[in-house]
């Protein structure tokens, strides 16, 4: 008993030693901690605060001035801009300017003063059903206060009374609004896992060197090992596309070819961030935790969750180059907004431009560390 205790411990200083010893496991102890450490707890938050809002105020009056201050006043909400006629309604909620627009319509302050129960309606953007439901109850809470604030001054009536319309998920329904986007997550990861593991696999089992003595061109090689990965994960993520229809009954409004061209351009940048980290692994165990290392933050920095704009403003700049963030936008636009290619192509071409940065620079790195 005495012996064995005494080579388990010999064995667990020998263990010490080498993770203390080599500077990448050093590194590997402190840096993705670190780093997961800081974005969860800047991006991760289910906390809703400058909820951009629009206004359409037919009214004009003091009442309707009134309400709207408080409303601006509040740091919950954010006013982005106010509307002309309820035309514009559709441009600003289609484009995601505004979270919701408050309408206020022109007999507004007459019922109040006449004592008749009056109506204040909210469009709200129904994509971000969390987003659209806290934001609702923020302002159901202003309105609350402003009727009681009536109350008090002896005005009697019914006081303002809120009518709500979510476009594009009339219900809010979070399941529309988290299903929508999986499928990217989905392929992201699968695609990360069989292209990140490739490379490093053939160094681990000593195979590296036989497949560059092979007759084979490094761009040879690294085709051959994206296809297998862009395949998986476009599959996966078309069977997804159907359970999400079939099963949880999510809408499918825009078009197949929209569809499968947004993940094939993801897919295909994916791809590039997949090589890069099995290029610069040595290890299979490397490799994996290189992928977590991009996997974790790019879901958490994509608004699959929390919304980007509660993010600090130098997260949200990060995002940018973050091609979670434009497939998630393109596939809730294809499910439940209707939308075509014409329609996601501002989210496909920063997935192609980051493609060009991503493949070279794999094919590089593999072309570097193979001499």
């Amino acid at each position: 008993m005495v012996g064995t205790l005494r080579r388990i411990l010999a064995l667990i200083r020998k263990e010490f030693a080498s993770i203390f010893k080599d500077p990448r496991s050093r590194l590997v102890l402190v840096g993705p901690p670190l780093i997961q450490f800081f974005i969860f707890g800047y991006a991760a938050t289910f906390d809703v605060k400058n909820v951009r809002y629009a206004v359409l105020d037919e009214d004009r009056s003091s009442e309707s001035r009134a309400l709207l201050a408080r409303l601006q006043g509040s740091e919950n909400f954010e006013l982005v801009q106010t509307l002309s006629s309820d035309r514009d309604i559709d441009t600003v909620v289609n484009l995601q300017r505004a979270r919701l627009v408050v309408h206020i319509g022109p007999d507004f302050s007459r019922a109040l003063h006449n004592g008749i129960p009056t109506t204040i309606q909210v469009i709200l953007d129904g994509r971000n059903s969390n987003v659209a439901l806290i934001a609702l109850g923020y302002l159901g809470n202003i309105v609350e206060q402003f009727n009681r604030d009536l109350a008090a001054r002896g005005q009697t009536g019914g006081g303002i009374l809120l009518e709500e319309r979510a476009w594009y998920n009339a219900n809010l329904q979070s399941r529309w609004f988290i299903v929508s986007g999986l499928g990217g997550v989905i392929s992201m990861v699968i695609v990360m896992i069989v292209t990140g593991l490739s490379i490093a696999r053939e160094r681990e089992f000593g195979t590296f060197d036989q497949l560059l003595v092979a007759p084979f061109r490094p761009g040879e090689i690294l085709i051959g090992k994206s296809v297998p990965g862009m395949l998986f994960g476009l599959l996966d993520a078309l069977l997804f596309s159907v359970g999400a229809v079939l099963w949880f009954e999510v809408p499918f409004r825009g078009t197949l070819t929209a569809l499968i061209l947004s993940l094939t351009c993801f897919i295909i940048t994916i791809v590039g961030v997949g090589l890069l980290v099995s290029s610069l692994s040595m290890t299979m165990q490397q490799a994996l935790l290189g992928s977590f290392v991009f996997m974790m933050p790019a879901i958490i920095l994509s608004g699959f969750t929390t919304p980007i704009e509660n993010m600090p403003q130098w997260l949200q700049i990060g995002t940018h180059i973050n091609p979670v963030r434009y497939i998630i936008r393109a596939l809730r636009e294809i499910f439940l907004e209707g939308a075509g290619v014409p329609m996601v192509w501002p989210q496909l071409w920063p997935l192609l431009l980051m493609a060009c940065v991503t493949l070279p620079a794999a094919a590089w790195m593999f072309r570097h560390r193979s001499q």
